[in-house]
């Protein structure tokens, strides 16, 4: 297996980065937190969800919940998810998500996102365009999130703006930056395997493991 993610890094400028840095974000208790504190001593995995009733992005993140923490410590490494919602959805997101066993947090306002150059969109990937492998069946999946948006009713207006979309990088320490991807439509997470190898992450989705 290559040790080099099969698509090409996206720039992030350091003055956007550290201006980025300085933006708080809340963790799923309500805790506030500066954004840079998630990579300031150690190379963190950061994931940007788009809403948190998009059921493409929960296929993505219970895919990554599905990465052995063995595997993350091993390449010195954590995984870290950001939404655009409110912070308390998160919990039952979580539960919702295979009991995702990672950090989430929530950055309602967008300011970070547009700081790093996160876009909004309502654009699905272009006609002919390859689907990305983590993403599920569209019809399922369009069921899925209406049954669990009538389950949450209350939470309806908490899940964040539907049109903005994510991206995948990986931070730190400090404002080193190993990788950026930049979600281009409403499918677009890098692939999980490619992922991991620009975090060097000894880790393949085509292989199963509890460790």
């Amino acid at each position: 297996m290559s040790a080099e993610p099969s698509v090409k890094s996206d720039v992030i400028e350091q003055s956007a980065l550290q201006e980025a840095a300085s933006i708080q974000v809340w963790s799923e208790t309500g805790e506030a937190v500066t954004f840079g504190s998630l990579f300031e001593h150690q190379k963190t995995i950061v994931v940007f969800i788009r809403h948190f009733l998009c059921g493409m992005c929960q296929a993505y993140v219970e895919e990554l919940g599905k990465i052995p923490k063995s595997s993350l410590d091993a390449a010195g490494t954590r995984v870290v998810v950001i939404g655009c919602g409110e912070w308390s959805v998160i919990k039952q997101y979580k539960a919702d998500s295979d009991n995702y066993p990672y950090e989430i947090y929530a950055e309602p306002t967008r300011e970070l996102h547009r700081k790093l150059g996160l876009i909004s969109s309502m654009k699905g990937p272009a006609q002919g365009e390859p689907k990305r492998s983590y993403v599920p069946s569209i019809i399922g999946t369009t069921f899925t999130s209406i049954a669990r948006g009538l389950r949450n009713l209350s939470s309806a207006t908490k899940v964040g703006n539907f049109s903005q979309l994510g991206g995948d990088f990986v931070l730190g320490p400090g404002l080193e930056v190993t990788f950026a991807w930049r979600m281009r439509n409403s499918q677009d997470h890098v692939e999980i395997d490619d992922l991991m190898k620009a975090a060097g992450v000894a880790y393949s989705s085509g292989t199963s493991s509890t460790a």
